[in-house]
């Protein structure tokens, strides 16, 4: 009998909510138990172990003793799989990379007196593959349940997992929607990479970007919509302040 890949579930710097789509999966985690042995997952189970072949990190990474952790992690996994918005590019976390670390720490705490503990000691916000490889990526702010489900049944298989490279606004026209720009807002779908099911446009909000940056050469297929609001590439990517700061384009492999 072929022994099932053992998993851990690991986070940083961030809110943990990807973490809970995973629990909130409920009886449908019994499909990924079939296939999967999670070991250590702190946010759902007590048990814990340090032998594991698949990790699945969420979250960025702020300080040198996340970086050293992270580096630990990745020494005794197989396969790293970066989870969600802050493990993938950083997320909202990234925002404060426009200041120093220094003047941050002073703006939150004051004149505390915070010199030699290491849980202040921070430096500038990174993704999970600003510190080690990572094999797979899960985007969103918080995930896809079904999109986490295929990717881990695909490694479990030993199969590529197929991540969508096209925008939202593929997504925004199977769902029928009336787009955002037509409505007056600003929406960054068509620069963003779709898989979401355009859950945020579908509840009349606009797209902020959390799923990361397809390159300009992949919006080819809202080409019309983007001459129709005379907008570029480059116009919309300037508006992606909250979850793509400091970002060209998503730039990761799949």
């Amino acid at each position: 009998m072929k022994t099932k890949p053992r998993v851990a579930v690991f986070d940083f710097a961030d809110c943990e909510g990807c973490e809970l789509e995973i629990a909130d999966l409920e009886e449908e985690i019994l499909e990924l138990i079939d296939i999967v042995d999670i070991v250590s997952f702190r946010e759902v189970m007590k048990e814990h172990s340090d032998t594991y072949d698949i990790a699945i990190v969420e979250g960025s990474i702020m300080r040198p003793m996340d970086e050293a952790r992270l580096r630990n992690i990745r020494s005794k996994a197989k396969i790293l799989v970066a989870m969600g918005a802050c493990a993938t590019m950083g997320g909202i976390n990234k925002i404060r990379n426009q200041w120093m670390p220094d003047d941050v720490m002073t703006a939150v705490y004051g004149d505390a007196d915070l010199e030699g503990n290491p849980l202040f000691d921070v430096f500038k916000t990174k993704a999970i593959n600003e510190v080690v490889p990572v094999n797979y990526y899960i985007h969103g702010c918080p995930i896809d349940r079904d999109e986490f489900k295929h990717v881990i049944t695909s490694i479990a298989l030993g199969k590529k997992p197929e991540i969508p490279r096209y925008p939202v606004c593929v997504e925004c026209k199977k769902n029928e929607n009336i787009c955002q720009f037509e409505l007056g807002a600003f929406c960054l779908g068509p620069i963003t990479r779709a898989g979401c099911k355009a859950i945020c446009p579908t509840h009349n909000s606009v797209c902020e970007g959390c799923r990361g940056l397809i390159k300009k050469a992949e919006t080819d297929c809202v080409k019309d919509l983007l001459e129709r609001y005379k907008l570029s590439y480059e116009d919309i990517r300037r508006r992606c302040t909250m979850y793509n700061f400091g970002r060209e384009e998503c730039g990761v492999d799949e």
